[in-house]
């Protein structure tokens, strides 16, 4: 088989070497060639940097990443054809069929130089073109979560009203009565409410006209406008750093249009503040975005175009596969467990298994957040930001792992509370209702949203957009609940429970809600008992006459809030 390959290279090319050595214009072509492609390769790379630091990259970041490949085949594929030219328009020795076979040969070595450029751009121009269909797939669901919440909070001029008008149903809700329903239709503040208004079930009424042609590409114009003043605040000093950030800065300093995007959807469609975020930030979040097939996708196909090209040359493949077929096979098993990363990590990612930001528990008991996910390695951050996991990506394909986050949108925040003896356990209960009622509307997050799950957003009867906390609950629950759960040593045990949006958001929920206890237990001098050992000492006559004095305001509590489903019971 060597033998073979070996008689192949040195029956074409030791022809051409001759022809060189004699022929001091294929000298020159081939001079001009090597010169030619060493610069088009120094210019490739300098026109990248140079494009890099242009506007226009990070407007029309995909448009930019194809001028660039083009622009290396269009030049390199015109200097080589132009020598290819140049040797078929040579005059030969017709007598002299090896200098004809020579000539041949060359113009086949320049075609084959042209072949492998073509197929290099065209693996790169590929993923271009997928990478810009993800990326509209991405703004078009971008613009579906805009209109579900009627609008961002950097829009402009009640962008969204400009571009669809809500049309109010035939038919009052069942929620409304048809007196409240056609006196909100009278005035401007009752249309805000009717439109901004969920029934029981979560679900709005009346419907949207679109005032244009297409409110997809009025959105997209309005979100670039928000980009190039972003942008342009970042060039002028007009942002957190107070100085005039670069184009093409390494660290990296702006956000290219892509990650902006990127960026909004991870915080929830907030505004980006120009530069907020440290230099090199940028950069971060592109190498946390999930890697795919495409990224492999280039080394295929110009793996595939030199396969070619090596059958072309009448090179037979068969040989070739098996006189490397052992090196093949010793790298296989070198690079077993690489594969198996691998593979674990594509079924990870196809099967959706878990992905960045859910949070897990693995078999060892580790609980946190995924981190990133990588074709060798997968990182778990600690929930409390104490440590970072590092696992094969191929144990957890086989791993029993527990998500919290996937597919889970109701999580419940419990809060064991033992009250005295001396305390009725209706008023109790109803207090506990009032605080968890309490908790449902004044416990937020850093941007506003309401922690707990419900069924109709409190800012709905502000004439206010929903936060989006009513929203993608497929159970009915009632909230907040209160279980009377035991008679314990010293104490009436309580539970109170309210559903929140996510696993991490329970801990603040639970912790807000003991704040909003205290406050009333307070008020309604309900008492948390020291433990009861032995003997007890209290005067309880005097406790009881205390407590009585406050009778008549926990009835009240009673019959505002009622005691939820406590006296259905446990099993009801």
């Amino acid at each position: 088989m060597v033998e073979e390959l070996s008689e192949f290279s040195a029956g074409e090319f030791e022809t051409v070497s001759e022809l060189l050595a004699s022929d001091p214009d294929l000298q020159l072509l081939m001079v001009i060639l090597g010169v030619g492609l060493a610069i088009l390769a120094t210019g490739y790379r300098s026109f990248g940097k140079w494009m890099y630091g242009k506007k226009f990259s990070y407007i029309r970041p995909h448009v930019a990443r194809f001028v660039r490949s083009a622009m290396l085949a269009f030049f390199a594929i015109g200097l080589v054809t132009s020598i290819n030219v140049f040797v078929q328009v040579m005059e030969t020795d017709a007598h002299n069929p090896s200098s004809v076979e020579a000539l041949e040969t060359f113009a086949k070595i320049l075609n084959t130089i042209n072949i492998l450029v073509i197929g290099f751009t065209v693996s790169h121009l590929i993923p271009i073109g997928l990478n810009k269909a993800e990326k509209t797939k991405l703004e078009a669901e971008d613009f579906e979560n805009w209109k579900d919440v009627k609008g961002f909070k950097d829009d402009e001029d009640s962008l969204f009203h400009k571009i669809f008008k809500w049309i109010p149903p035939k038919t009052h809700p069942e929620d409304l009565t048809k007196e409240e329903f056609e006196k909100n239709l009278q005035t401007k503040d009752g249309l805000n409410f009717l439109e901004n208004y969920r029934t029981s079930k979560g679900v709005t009424i009346g419907s949207y006209e679109k005032m244009g042609k297409d409110p997809l590409e009025e959105w997209k114009k309005a979100e670039r406008k928000k980009y190039e003043k972003y942008l342009n605040d970042c060039l002028s000093g007009n942002n957190e750093t107070g100085r005039k950030l670069t184009l093409g800065a390494k660290p990296q300093e702006i956000y290219p249009i892509d990650l902006w995007r990127e960026e909004k959807r991870q915080r929830g469609y907030d505004p980006i503040i120009p530069a907020s975020k440290p230099a090199g930030h940028a950069e971060l979040q592109e190498e946390r975005v999930p890697k795919s097939a495409k990224q492999i996708l280039p080394i295929g196909i110009f793996v595939a175009t030199v396969i070619g090209v090596v059958g072309w040359w009448g090179v037979d493949l068969f040989v070739l596969a098996t006189a490397t077929g052992g090196m093949a096979l010793g790298i296989g098993l070198a690079l077993k467990e690489t594969m198996e990363n691998y593979f674990a990590y594509i079924l990870i990612r196809k099967d959706k298994i878990f992905t960045e930001g859910d949070r897990v528990q693995l078999e060892s008991g580790y609980n946190g957040y995924v981190h990133r996910i990588t074709p060798r390695v997968t990182y778990v951050r600690h929930g409390l930001n104490e440590s970072l996991a590092i696992i094969p990506t191929r144990q957890l394909v086989s791993a029993e792992i527990i998500n919290y986050t996937k597919e889970i949108k109701l999580v419940p925040a419990i809060v064991d509370v033992g009250v005295s003896y001396l305390n009725d356990p209706k008023q109790v209960a109803a207090i506990l209702v009032k605080v968890g009622k309490r908790a449902l509307i004044e416990v937020k997050d850093s941007n506003g949203h309401h922690v707990a799950r419900q069924t109709r957003c409190p800012y709905l009867d502000q004439n206010k957009p929903s936060c989006g906390c009513d929203k993608d609950i497929h159970v009915d629950i009632a909230q907040p609940t209160v279980r009377f759960n035991k008679f314990n040593d010293s104490s009436l045990d309580f539970a109170i429970i309210v559903y929140v949006r996510d696993y991490g958001s329970q801990f603040k929920m639970k912790s807000d809600m003991r704040v909003i206890m205290y406050e009333e237990f307070k008020k309604y001098d309900i008492r948390i008992p020291w433990p009861i050992r032995t003997v007890y000492q209290g005067d309880e006559k005097r406790e009881a006459s205390e407590i009585a004095e406050h009778e008549s305001k926990r009835k009240q509590v009673i019959d505002e809030f009622g005691i939820g489903d406590l006296a259905r019971g446990e099993g009801d």
